[in-house]
């Protein structure tokens, strides 16, 4: 019942209609606009180029509706702290929730719940990125990253390998736009790729590395190397994310991996 309501949610929500609707256009232009009039998709080489982006596409769509409709990481009904640790059990009591919560939790503000190891709030997939659906988070900013330069890609060879008549208006708009917007998408999407990359390899969050950036500020000062107290080392690091088999890194719902989320090394102690 949760997930239907997660998913009927999603699927009103304007951000998340935007981001399908951006998808489905350039999906479009970029197949049946740039690579039909490049190479034509009636030929072999445009016919290939036309499969593997939209299995690019596919596999991008599918991996946005899993972290959009999944719940990304509910504090266990069962969950009880460590009550060995009364400075810990007080500042781990959410008063919003009535309710104590685990380490890496946070509140969401907007979705009116504790989020177990919350990264942040995604308004493109009207959900939060926590320990359930981070996976298939990036996995989806993975595709869409290849999607885009796969764009590009099209859309440059287009450009600069057929004859356009640019004395059209309408045409000469159409490419400074469709321009504009790849090189922004490529931009952004894989920056935004880079970082939690970047995460993944230090077992941060996006909240976590706020958090660490005074203490990585003071352990500096005082000529110590900070290390964040959750990095088990990059590979590990990995492996709790994506899962212990390579084969299914790419899969957004091979998450057989991932345990109830309330417990974490502290390579500190």
């Amino acid at each position: 019942m949760a997930r239907r309501r997660g998913v009927a949610a999603a699927a009103a929500s304007p951000a998340v209609l935007a981001a399908v609707s951006a998808m489905g256009l350039g999906y479009y232009s970029t197949v049946f606009v740039f690579l039909d009039h490049w190479l034509g998709l009636g030929t072999t080489a445009g016919a290939a180029h036309a499969a593997a982006f939209s299995l690019v596409v596919a596999a991008c769509f599918f991996s946005f509706l899993c972290a959009a409709a999944a719940d990304p990481g509910s504090v266990p009904a069962a969950f009880s702290p460590d009550a060995e640790d009364p400075q810990g059990l007080k500042s781990r009591y959410c008063d919003k929730c009535c309710m104590h919560k685990p380490v890496r939790t946070h509140h969401c503000k907007a979705c009116k719940r504790c989020v177990l190891k919350m990264d942040h709030h995604c308004v493109w997939i009207n959900n939060c990125v926590g320990y359930a659906n981070y996976k298939p988070f990036i996995i989806c900013i993975l595709n869409a990253t290849i999607g885009s330069l796969y764009a590009s890609v099209i859309f440059l060879c287009d450009l600069f390998q057929t004859e356009h008549d640019f004395g059209i208006l309408y045409v000469k708009a159409i490419h400074i736009l469709a321009g504009v917007i790849l090189f922004s998408l490529c931009l952004i999407i894989g920056s935004l790729l880079c970082w939690h990359i970047y995460l993944i390899c230090h077992n941060m969050t996006t909240i976590e590395y706020r958090e660490a950036f005074r203490a990585k500020w003071l352990a500096e000062k005082s000529g110590q190397k900070y290390r964040h107290r959750f990095d088990q080392g990059t590979m590990k690091n990995i492996q709790m994310i994506m899962g212990p088999n390579i084969l299914c890194w790419l899969c957004p719902t091979a998450t057989g991996h991932l345990k109830d989320g309330t417990e974490f090394q502290n390579t500190n102690n």
